[in-house]
């Protein structure tokens, strides 16, 4: 007869291998049956590939860092409705191929909100890819230049969850912007965006660089969709203020007006 070891090596069982003693002392403690104990091993040898392929998913999603839901301060942006953040981490809207929007000027935690939902999908099991707009449009243009556009594309298509960060802050030329056209057309209805912008709808054909485009992409966008506008100040400026880096400078010249000044 094999060696249990073997058998758990040759069955790639290679989790429940290194927590055999552990696995085996807690089921003689509990007083298992062969039933309950096989019940128990085969978790420790599940719970461990599934910790393996969150680690992978997490790897391949390329976060510029990790955060989650639960770290999100509602108390200072009190303009976000916390029902609706709690129905999206549910993750019933990768389901339905729909996307999020998050709106807001810099510093109100929208590439928080972005990377949370992220790695609540993650944990769910989907394919998640982050990318700032600006790395996109770099990938795309030189995908084109190098006639290898199409394959790209599919790239790009192939996660579930695309996150897209950072949409507004530099304008599109017409080449990028009908780039992107085509990457929302390659996903549409076959899998979840989320974007995030500090820019209005209203202002979204100054940021493609042609009105009539960025009309067809908020239609394909918003067709399926939840936008959350978020209002309110800069986490990154209240740290500031707490550190007492925002102050008055005191005036050089008699009569001169003393003014606020960020260092």
């Amino acid at each position: 007869m094999m060696e249990l070891s073997v058998l758990l090596d040759r069955l790639k069982m290679e989790h429940l291998l290194t927590q055999l003693d552990g696995v085996c002392e807690q089921a003689a403690k509990g007083d298992l049956d062969y039933q309950g104990f096989l019940a128990q091993a085969l978790e420790a040898e599940w719970r461990g590939r599934q910790q393996r392929g969150i680690e992978s998913r997490l790897r391949l999603a390329r976060f510029p860092w990790l955060k989650t839901v639960e770290q999100f301060d509602f108390e200072f942006q009190p303009s976000l409705d916390r029902k609706v953040v709690r129905e999206l981490a549910g993750m019933s809207f990768i389901e339905r191929t729909e996307n999020v929007v998050l709106l807001g000027p810099p510093g109100v935690g929208k590439t928080h909100l972005a990377i949370a939902l992220g790695v609540k999908a993650v944990e769910a099991g989907y394919s998640v890819l982050f990318l700032t707009l600006e790395s996109l449009m770099g990938r795309l243009v030189r995908a084109r230049h190098e006639n290898r556009l199409d394959r790209t594309l599919q790239q790009f298509t192939y996660p579930r969850l695309l996150i897209l960060d950072e949409l507004g802050y530099l304008p599109l030329s017409r080449e990028e912007a009908s780039l992107f056209f085509r990457l929302l057309v390659r996903r549409y209805e076959r899998g979840s965006l989320i974007v995030t912008s500090n820019k209005s709808f209203a202002d979204w054909g100054e940021v493609f660089n042609d009105h009539v485009l960025a009309t067809a992409i908020l239609d394909r966008l918003l067709h399926h969709a939840t936008t959350l506008n978020i209002k309110g100040e800069s986490y990154r400026l209240r740290e500031k203020k707490k550190a007492g880096l925002f102050g008055r400078r005191p005036a050089t010249e008699p009569g001169e007006a003393t003014t606020d000044v960020a260092i």
